[in-house]
Formats: structure tokens, sequence, C-alpha cells
């Protein structure tokens, strides 16, 4: 394409080049491909289901991990608005009838007072309209609530990010998204030295939101836990933008302008790339639970971070003896066997390879980052599933992949998506460093070819939007994974608002 001088100029203050927009104008026109599967992965093809003997092995190995005061941060994308969990009451809003007519509706107002936010909510309505909720109700006046519960006149809830709702409540207290991760921070990522990290990932419209909750609530939650927080924030990066395109596949533009987009939440792996931790925990800002059922989500936190160390270790030691020369064949075969077995990671072609040429094999395999992934049975929530795919060299490994990235025409793809018996609830912990102590550049470890197109519209007109590889999906391609199953206490996503009135969330 040929760029202007407003549009170079546009690109600078972005920080995109010109090549980077040709190769996401070329993604336009030629799609993405979809994966090769192998197979889903089930428990025995790559997911481990640990018994009690193991899952106690994995939590002594934390826990020892932990008496060496490791960073670990808690990593959680906290960037989006709470607009999608209210969409029904947002339609009740701009509805022809005045009183709860679908279930949804009669639902939350039937069960209004067991919402946390609902003293909240009432003493906005008593201040703006002169009347409590119960009267309002009585009087049918539904919609006034509704309106003070999202609008900018009340509580705004409908524009404020999900971490800033208060979800639970704790009979004097509420507390809302971001405290409890806070919580869970304390009760699983906690050294030795009793600190704790935590990072939001955050819009920079809701920052000043995040960092005046925190100065509220940092102390309170250090004396309780008997912890010290760190909280730190970062903003998706406009250098992860991508180029909006016209049914035609030219850049898009409004009134001559060039049209970005947010490159989704695989733009997170350049946030992910500035954490300087040991270990990372990632979870979404809206799985969380009262401390009443966190005792499941601690533990297996705590395991599938034994299982990270465990596997890290080894790595550590095979890399170590690969780098120094110093092996026989039988330590080669030994290191196949853990690649196989361990990692899940399969090549027909290592058996035609000469020695040296397998050593660099195993190196390259072995010296990338780390993730093992929580991984729920399917009880049909939506989700990407855990799958054995091809790689670009041949050989196949543990992917977590999107619906978006299976041909479901292909009869053999398709039986093997409905055949999947486990789906990915965001629940990963992550090592980031070599044996040397030395961090990754985790966007050498994107596979680019696992994007997606979806159609959108500005100002009336059609375009077409380009995501970025998904931060647990294409953003981690290229890194060692390992599946654990763990049981579905763990997952309590708050979807829509009348989620939060789930026995997990009351």
């Amino acid at each position: 394409m040929t760029f202007t001088q407003a549009d170079r100029d546009l690109l600078m203050q972005k920080g995109i080049s010109e090549s980077q927009i040709e190769e996401q104008l070329s993604c336009f026109k030629t799609g993405f491909p979809f994966l090769k599967l192998k197979s889903p992965a089930s428990i025995g093809n790559g997911i481990l289901s640990l018994n009690e003997k193991e899952s106690e092995h994995y939590l002594e190995i934390w826990e020892k991990y932990l008496s060496g005061n490791p960073v670990i941060v808690k990593f959680v994308p906290a960037s989006g608005a709470a607009s999608r969990m209210f969409k029904n009451l947002f339609e009740f809003l701009d509805a022809d009838y005045v009183v709860p007519t679908t279930d949804f509706e009669k639902k939350f107002f039937n069960n209004i007072t067991h919402f946390a936010f609902y003293n909240d909510l009432n003493a906005i309505c008593i201040k703006n309209e002169g009347q409590d909720i119960p009267t309002l109700i009585a009087e049918q006046k539904y919609k006034l609530i509704i309106a003070n519960l999202l609008l900018e006149k009340g509580l705004n809830y409908g524009a404020l990010p999900k971490g800033m709702l208060k979800f639970h409540n704790y009979g004097d207290i509420n507390r809302t998204a971001m405290e409890e991760h806070l919580a869970e921070g304390a009760l699983y990522a906690r050294n030795a030295a009793g600190n704790v990290n935590v990072h939001f990932t955050v819009s920079k419209e809701h920052l000043p939101y995040f960092k005046q909750l925190v100065s509220e609530k940092q102390s309170d939650y250090e004396k309780k836990f008997n912890v010290k927080y760190s909280v730190s924030f970062s903003e998706q990066k406009p250098s992860t933008d991508t180029i909006a395109a016209d049914m035609q596949n030219e850049p898009f533009r409004d009134n001559g302008k060039l049209v970005f987009r947010p490159g989704g939440h695989g733009a997170l792996i350049e946030n992910l790339n500035d954490i300087d931790a040991d270990v990372i925990f990632i979870k979404n800002i809206d799985n969380v639970v009262p401390d009443k059922i966190k005792d499941s989500t601690v533990l297996f936190k705590k395991i599938i971070g034994g299982v990270l160390i465990s596997l890290q270790q080894q790595i550590d030691k095979y890399v170590e003896l690969l780098e120094s020369g110093k092996y026989t064949m039988d330590n080669v075969r030994e290191i196949i066997t853990f690649v196989q077995q361990k990692l899940f990671i399969r090549n027909p072609e290592t058996k035609i390879f000469e020695d040296s040429d397998l050593v660099v094999y195993l190196l390259k395999k072995l010296r990338r980052p780390i993730r093992v992934c929580g991984m729920v049975k399917n009880v049909g929530e939506p989700g990407g599933g855990p799958f054995l795919a091809y790689n670009r060299d041949g050989s196949y490994s543990l992917q977590i992949l999107e619906s978006s990235q299976i041909d479901l025409k292909n009869p053999e793809s398709k039986a093997m998506f409905e055949a999947s018996t486990h789906f990915n609830p965001v629940d990963l912990v992550c090592a980031v460093k070599n044996r040397k102590g030395e961090k990754y550049n985790l966007p050498d470890f994107v596979d680019k070819n696992t994007g997606f197109i979806s159609l959108k519209s500005k100002n009336g007109k059609e375009l077409k939007a380009l995501e970025l590889p998904g931060l647990w999906n294409g953003a981690m391609s290229d890194w060692n994974t390992v599946f654990v199953e763990v049981p579905i206490s763990t997952f309590n996503p708050v979807k829509t608002v009348n989620d939060l009135l789930r026995e997990q969330h009351q």
C-alpha cells in the first residue's frame, strides 16, 4: 500500500512499522490456516489425572520451592469493561415493556437483595430518586433501578471494569473481583518472606479506579493475611493494535484516517514479557469465589505450581547435560523418553535423525518457556479446548485451541472437536526463564499463523478486524505445555450479572 505522511505519523505514534501493516493486510487476503489435529487431549493422552499421593508430592515440591523466596507474580487480564455482563439489563432498559418479562429479568429482580452491590444500589436510588428499591419495585419503576445500576448518574456498573464490581458479600463488607485476587494471591503465591506480587492489565480509562481501590484496601489485606503486596498495572500497548480492513482487504479509513483496533488478549503477550518473575500464575479477573470455598482453588494452584517446578528442574538438568557435551546415547534416549512422555511432544522423524541433529532438536524443544494448565471436564461452558496438534517442524504437541482454529467442515477434525472431554478455564502457571535465570523473549514463541479475522462495523460501515494469536492459544504455541485435570469447583466465572446468584458466589 502507499502510505501518506499522515499515515506514517500515526504509525510512528503507535510504534508500528510499515512492514507490520503490510504483513497484517496480507493476513486479510490469505486468511489463517486451520491447525492439523492429531487428537483431542484426554486423560492418559496428554491430560494428567493426579491421585492423592501424586498431588501431595507436587504440593510438597511447591511448598519447598516457596521457601527459597522466589519471585512469583499473579497476572490478571482485567482490561475489559463489564458491559457484556449487563447485556440483558441494557436490553430491558431499551424494551417497550416496563416490568420484568424474560426469565433473566425476573431472576434478577426476584433476587436483587442477594447481590453484593445491593446496599450501594439502594443508597444511590434513595439519593437520585428519593425512594428505596422496595418502593420503586412496588411502584413498578424497575427501569429506574436498572438506570441507577448501569448508568453514569448511578453506580455506572455498565461502564466500569469487572474488577471494580462488588462480587461477594462478607456481612459487614463486600469485595470486588480485584480484591478477591489480592486475597487469592496471599493464599498460594506468597513466598517465605511474605511477599505477594499481583499484576493487572487494565484499560487506560480504568487505571485510576484500580489505583484508587488499591490505595484504599491494600493495607487491610496486608493485615488480614500478614503479607506485603506489590500491586502493579500495565495497559495494552498501542504497538499491538492491528489495522482494520474493508471488504476488499484494503486499509479501512474513517475520514481519510487509518483505523486501528485492539489486537485482542493475544496482545498481552507483550505485557507478560515485561514481567520479571520466576513463576507467573495467569487467571481471568471474573473467576473468583468467596473465602469460604477458596480451598479447592488454592490447593490446585499449588499442585499445578509443583508440577511446573518439577518439570523445570528436570528440564534444566537435561539442558545442562546436553550443553556440556558429556552425555551418552543412553542419556539421549532418556531425554527423548522424557520429551515424549512428560512433555507430550512427538516427532516421527526423530528415528532417522543423526545423533548431532537429535541433540539440536532436543535442545530446541527443552529451551522454551513452560506452562502447566488446569483443565476441567467439559460441562458445556464456552472456552478453548486441549488438543494434540501438529507443528511446522512435523512434531505434534499439546495446544489450547479455539473452535475458530479447527476446520469444522472437515469430518475428521469435527469428530475430534466433538470428542473433546475437557476445556480450558484459563488456569495457567508459567516459568519463563532458562536454567541460568535469563528471561525468554516470549514474542519469539508466538505462532503468527494462528490469528483470527472477525467482522465489525464503524459508523455503519462493515470492516474486518484482525485479532492476534490468543494469549493462551497461538501466543504460547511454542511453549512446553502440560495439562492437569482440575475440579470444576475451581471454575466459577461471572459472564452475566445473574451468575453472581450462583451458590458459589453467595
